[in-house]
């Protein structure tokens, strides 16, 4: 699970203005964190298939928001995927 903490870096790393916490941006990197810290847990506890399953749930909800952020505005998405090292 992701620490208030830490979720408040991520937001401010990656909100587009002032009081930010909606926008595909920080609701991706938000996602991506989650998933790195879930990927952790699941090698160490290779049996834990309810965790896997809402991991693959996330997985699916960040690639939507990833393709609703191409279909806008490509550079945005770029500039994301550059920023958090998805693609590689």
């Amino acid at each position: 699970m992701i620490t208030k903490e830490k979720k408040q870096s991520v937001i401010l790393e990656n909100a587009t203005h002032e009081g930010d916490t909606g926008s595909p941006e920080v609701q991706i990197a938000i996602l991506t964190e989650r998933i790195r810290q879930l990927t952790e847990h699941l090698k160490q506890h290779p049996k834990d298939v309810h965790s896997r399953h809402g991991m693959y749930k996330m997985v699916g909800k960040r690639r939507r928001l990833l393709d609703y952020l191409t279909k806008t505005d490509i550079e945005r998405y770029r500039a994301i995927i550059a920023k958090l090292g998805i693609r590689k």
